[in-house]
């Protein structure tokens, strides 16, 4: 049988979902339909629909999806069914309060070691995470088997601390800083470019309009 292929946009917002269902849930609600899913994420109830019958089929007609049970299917398509340990690479302003950020916990990520080159900051204990000389890199990940990092170094120094990662083992990136990087095709990179978002809101700004009205 051919392999489907989930296009990327579903796979993001599977995200969203996640996050959806899980205030759904704190909130005591036991089933949610496809339109009370779609709220808040500017996609329709169809789209919601769309997007979870790449993985299975969750729902009931007439009565909606049961709330834990999704929760529970989204996180294992996901693989947030475990704990995965992550490494922050630079810990200035960003990466500061990336290690304060407690959103992290919510889909089971940890970061669990840091590294910055700053002889100030070395050995400093932030948020229980000892911060580690940058030049110790590859040999603790290596060690601590780690396969996910965020790096939030200067565009300077982006490139080679990637370099020095992939070559570590690692095979998902979270990228903060602001340039694109280079890696092979075995490694995921997500690229985090604040001041690109922020020209986008500008855009709808000028225009006068929202990304709501695309989907209204």
């Amino acid at each position: 049988m051919k392999k489907i292929r989930v296009p990327e946009e579903s796979v993001k917002r599977l995200s969203l979902y996640l996050r959806n269902l899980n205030y759904l849930s704190q909130g005591g609600a036991e089933t949610v339909s496809s339109d009370e899913l779609a709220q808040n994420i500017c996609v329709s109830a169809a789209q919601v629909r769309k997007d979870l019958s790449y993985f299975g089929d969750f729902g009931r007609r007439g009565v909606g999806y049961n709330v834990k049970s999704l929760i529970s299917e989204i996180k294992s398509v996901l693989g947030l069914d475990k704990k995965w340990s992550v490494t922050l690479v630079g810990v200035g302003r960003l990466g500061s309060a990336l290690l304060n950020y407690p959103g992290f916990e919510e889909f089971g990520f940890q970061i669990s070691v840091a590294f910055d080159n700053n002889p100030k900051k070395i050995g400093k204990i932030w948020k229980e995470v000892k911060i580690k000389d940058s030049s110790k890199i590859e040999k603790m990940i290596k060690r601590e088997k780690i396969k996910i990092a965020i790096i939030a170094v200067p565009a300077s120094a982006a490139q080679e601390m990637t370099d020095t990662l992939i070559r570590a083992g690692i095979k998902a990136i979270l990228n903060f800083s602001p340039r694109y990087l280079s890696i092979p095709k075995n490694v995921n990179i997500k690229t985090v470019d604040i001041a690109m978002e922020l020209g986008n809101l500008a855009y709808y700004l000028t225009h006068g309009e929202s990304e709501a009205d695309l989907f209204s």
